[in-house]
């Protein structure tokens, strides 16, 4: 990892350690929210690698560095490509324009640190 890159790890083990913090204060919120995410990420009419890769492109359109890396992650281990994550953050850049476009900075760290290929 260069100097400039961005460590998308520790904004992905910040957000494990946030998640198990919640669920010492509030169990039920706690398992509320993962029923909520895995039953929006489970496989439908689209499958959950595109699911993740439409929230790569909303985590990159949100400006979100958590986000970023939580679904980076998670579309690699879904199957997504780098070609497919890079272009997923195209359409949020689009989207959002140029505020937008330099956080796909961050993704390519993190394509880079979760190893898509």
């Amino acid at each position: 990892m260069s100097n400039l890159s961005e460590d998308m790890r520790k904004y992905y083990d910040q957000f494990v350690d946030l998640f198990k913090k919640v669920q010492q204060f509030d169990p039920n919120y706690a398992k509320a929210f993962m029923e909520f995410v895995k039953e929006s990420e489970k496989e439908g009419a689209l499958s959950t690698k595109v699911k993740e890769l439409i929230s790569v492109a909303l985590g990159v359109a949100a400006r979100c560095h958590f986000c970023i890396a939580i679904h980076v992650k998670n579309a690699i281990e879904a199957g997504a490509t780098k070609q497919e994550i890079v272009e997923a953050g195209f359409v949020a850049a689009l989207m959002g324009g140029g505020p937008t476009f330099t956080y796909l900075k961050y993704l390519f760290d993190a394509c880079e640190q979760f190893g898509a290929k």
